[in-house]
């Protein structure tokens, strides 16, 4: 990382506007209302820093403020869910097109991303190799009577 460069997992407030707006509100219970809810931008750090450090969410470390790595993966949960990232990357591409920034020339789409509701040309079957079809080797094609039965 170079001199003056900003960590990556620290949230611009360019893209934090974006965010916001998008998380769900959560509600603080009036009855026993418990430890105050950590910060949703902090979180959003958390879970950047452990996406980036690939280290495991136990290992996040207290200091840099962003909670417990439960917390942060709990929040990711609950943030996908509830379809944050799907609306944010709809809103960022919207952005960029607008802009005149996407060259959809070099798009591709698989059903990996966007189910293909009538299905496709399904394969024809594999032709076997074999010249016949392979004996059964479980059961003989003729009874053969066991010794230990009796009739």
């Amino acid at each position: 990382m170079k001199k003056g460069e900003q960590l990556p997992w620290i949230v611009p407030d360019s893209l934090w506007e974006r965010i916001e707006p998008l998380l769900p509100k959560a509600e603080r219970r009036r009855h026993h209302p418990g430890r105050k809810r950590l910060d949703d931008r902090l979180a959003l750090q958390g879970i950047l820093f452990v996406l980036y450090t690939a280290i495991p969410w136990e290992f996040l470390p207290q200091e840099l403020g962003s909670g417990s790595g439960m917390t942060c993966w709990r929040r990711l949960r609950d943030w996908h869910q509830a379809g944050v990232w799907d609306r944010l990357h709809q809103l960022l591409l919207a952005e960029l097109h607008a802009a005149g920034h996407l060259d959809w020339s070099k798009a591709v789409i698989d059903s990996s991303h966007v189910r293909a509701l009538k299905g496709g040309p399904k394969p024809a079957r594999a032709r076997s190799t074999a010249p016949s079809r392979a004996r059964n080797t479980t059961s003989s094609p003729t009874e053969v009577a066991s010794p230990w039965l009796s009739p």
